[in-house]
């Protein structure tokens, strides 16, 4: 008997990260909103809810993108311009910090699970995302600019924009590669 994949299980294998080649169309914050009020139910130890985001509409975009520039050094503005000009828009995870190492990871886990489920919900409505930890994100001035506070994180800029071509699939490594069975 052949057994069919899930739709959930094709949407996991299908979802890609979408880096390029946005469509100039605007990204509804209504959308985000109802992703992220899906997303949310990812798994969260302690119901922490050990996040916050920050959405960068459309319409505010070109601002913020220049203020984004200007934390950098002069001779890489032009190069970062025209890097964070791609996206429609963006979403600034956020995490909580913990001193405690355990309860740092489970945060990160967390977070980790809210932004797949947001990516796979938003492929399902050929939203590209791609999740981005560049360096920018433990720049002082861009923590500044963000309004993000001691004991925060940014766990990354999320860049958000329509397509209509799908990335390329790239190929996995086996799981009988990457499995191991406890025996005694």
């Amino acid at each position: 008997m052949v057994q069919t994949k899930s739709e959930l299980a094709k949407i996991i294998r299908e979802r890609r990260s979408v880096k390029n080649n946005y469509l100039d169309k605007e990204v509804p914050q209504e959308l985000v909103v109802e992703l992220m009020e899906d997303a949310k139910w990812a798994p969260t130890h302690g119901m922490r809810e050990p996040w916050r985001f920050i959405f960068v509409p459309s319409e505010e975009k070109e601002q913020f993108v220049e203020d984004l520039v200007a934390t950098f050094p002069p001779d890489r503005q032009e190069n970062r311009r025209n890097y964070f000009s791609k996206p429609a828009a963006f979403l600034i995870a956020v995490m909580k910090e913990d001193p405690r190492q355990k309860q740092w990871d489970e945060n990160f886990g967390a977070i980790s699970c809210f932004i797949q489920n947001f990516q796979l919900l938003a492929w399902e409505k050929q939203l590209g995302v791609v999740w981005k930890t560049n360096p920018h994100i433990y720049e002082p001035q861009v923590r500044e600019l963000l309004d993000i506070q001691p004991g925060e994180k940014i766990a990354g800029f999320l860049h958000l924009g329509f397509f209509d071509e799908k990335p390329k699939s790239k190929e996995r490594t086996p799981i009988e590669e990457k499995l191991t069975i406890y025996k005694k």
